[in-house]
C-alpha cells in the first residue's frame, strides 16, 4: 500500500510550502461564516424536498418466510478503500473549516471508529485559503485511525487546477485513504457567492484520477447524477460513484434560507434526479460492463433505506444530516444508538430475505407493493 506521507515527503509536498495556485473565490472569512451557516440551517430548518422522494419508499423487498438461517448467520462486514468496514455505510460529512466543527469532526470520527463505517469530511476549499483551521480537518483521522476517510474539494475549485499538488495536500491533511470531488452546479448557481465555473472540471478530474495516488471518488451533493454524466465520469478515470441523489437535504432549500430574496431558489427547490433512479442506472451501467465502486447517497434515513440501495446495486450507503441530527441532539450516546438502530434494520432485512451476506442482498428483490 501507498502512504500519503511516503508520497508527500518525496514530492516534497506539506503545508509549510507554499499554497497551490488557486482561483480565489471569496474572501477566507466569507467562507468560514458560510460553512457555519449551512450546518446551522441544515440542523435547524426543514430543507427538505418539498414534492419530491428518494423514490426508495415506493420500493420493498419480498418477504421470506423460508429464510433458512439464524440472524446469527448475518454477516454485515465488507470492505471499502481497502480497510474493512463493520457495517456498509458511510458518514458523509459536511462540515470542517470553523471553530466548532472541530468538535463535530472529532465525535463524528471517533464514533465511526468504534462503529467501524468510513467517514467523509466536509468541504476542505477553506483549508487551503487559510491554515488556521485545519485541524477541524486533520482531528479525523487523530481520532479515527483505522476506517477509511475521505477527503473532500468542489468542482469549481478542481476546474481551476493546474496539477494535483493541492489535493494531495489536501488528502495528506487527513491522512486520506480516497479523495472526493463534490458536482454542485446547483448550489453554486444558487449561491450569492456562488462560483457557478464549471468549464474543465471534467479535465481537471481526469487529471486528479491520473495523478492521485489514492482513488477518485466524484459525487453529488443531493441533485443525483445522470447516465450520461457517471458514463463520462468512468471514462475520465473516476472508479468510485456516489449518486447522491435528490429526495433528501435539498441544497437549493438551504441557499434559499440564506437570501432575502428567494423567488428563484424557490423554484429549484425540488430539482434532481431521484435517488432510487439515479441508483437503478448507475448499477445499470456496471452490470453492462462498466466497473465502478457505487455509493448510494441522498435521502437515506434507515438502515432499511440503506438495504433497499444495496439490493439496488450500492456497494455502500452514506447519509449527512441524520447523522448530525443525532449527534447534535445526543452526542456521541446518540449518535452511536442511530447506527446501531440502522445495524439492525440492515441485519433485519438481510435476514427477512434470506440474505445471510451483502453479495446476498444485492440479489434480493425488490417490488412495489403499495399501489395495489
Amino acid at each position: 500500500m501507498i502512504l500519503l506521507g511516503e508520497i508527500a515527503i518525496f514530492m516534497r509536498i506539506s503545508f509549510s510550502t507554499s499554497p497551490a495556485r488557486m482561483p480565489r473565490r471569496s474572501p477566507p472569512h466569507r467562507t468560514t461564516s458560510r460553512k457555519k451557516q449551512h450546518v446551522d440551517i441544515t440542523l435547524t430548518k426543514d430543507v427538505r424536498f418539498r414534492g419530491k422522494t428518494t423514490g426508495l419508499e415506493r420500493l420493498e423487498f419480498v418477504h421470506n418466510a423460508l429464510p433458512e438461517l439464524n440472524l446469527d448467520d448475518i454477516d454485515t462486514r465488507t470492505t471499502f478503500l481497502g480497510r474493512e468496514l463493520a457495517l456498509p455505510l458511510m458518514v458523509s460529512c459536511m462540515t470542517g473549516g470553523y471553530p466548532d466543527a472541530l468538535a463535530i469532526n472529532r465525535d463524528l470520527a471517533a464514533v465511526c471508529e468504534s462503529a467501524r463505517i468510513a467517514l467523509g469530511v466536509g468541504s476542505q476549499r477553506q483549508a487551503l485559503e487559510e491554515s488556521r483551521f485545519h485541524r477541524t480537518f486533520s482531528v479525523v483521522r487523530e481520532a479515527a485511525p483505522t476506517i477509511p476517510v475521505v477527503g473532500n474539494i468542489g468542482a469549481a475549485e478542481v476546474a481551476g487546477m493546474k496539477d494535483a499538488s493541492a489535493a494531495l495536500r489536501l488528502a495528506e491533511l487527513i491522512g486520506a485513504d480516497a479523495f472526493a470531488v463534490h458536482l454542485n452546479p446547483l448550489q453554486e448557481f444558487l449561491q450569492p457567492e456562488g462560483n457557478p465555473s464549471f468549464r474543465g472540471v471534467l479535465q481537471g478530474i481526469a487529471m486528479l484520477a491520473r495523478s492521485l495516488p489514492i482513488p477518485l471518488i466524484v459525487k453529488e451533493i443531493g441533485a443525483g447524477l445522470s447516465t450520461d454524466v457517471i458514463r463520462r465520469l468512468l471514462d475520465a478515470g473516476v472508479t468510485i460513484i456516489d449518486v447522491a441523489g435528490a429526495g433528501g437535504t435539498s441544497w437549493a432549500g438551504v441557499e434559499a434560507l440564506r437570501q432575502t430574496d428567494r423567488t428563484t431558489a424557490e423554484r429549484f427547490w425540488d430539482w434532481g434526479i431521484p435517488t432510487a433512479r439515479a441508483l437503478q442506472d448507475a448499477a445499470a451501467l456496471r452490470a453492462g460492463g462498466r466497473s465502478m465502486t457505487i455509493i448510494a447517497s441522498g435521502g437515506i434515513t434507515s438502515g432499511l433505506a440503506a438495504a433497499k440501495c444495496i439490493a439496488l446495486g450500492a456497494d455502500l450507503a452514506a447519509s449527512a444530516r441524520p447523522m448530525l441530527s443525532a449527534l447534535d441532539r445526543g452526542g456521541r450516546k446518540g449518535l452511536r444508538k442511530l447506527i446501531e438502530e440502522w445495524s439492525r434494520e440492515i441485519r433485519g432485512a438481510m435476514f427477512l430475505t434470506g440474505s445471510a451476506r451483502l453479495s446476498d442482498l444485492h440479489s434480493a428483490p425488490l417490488v412495489t407493493y403499495r399501489d395495489q
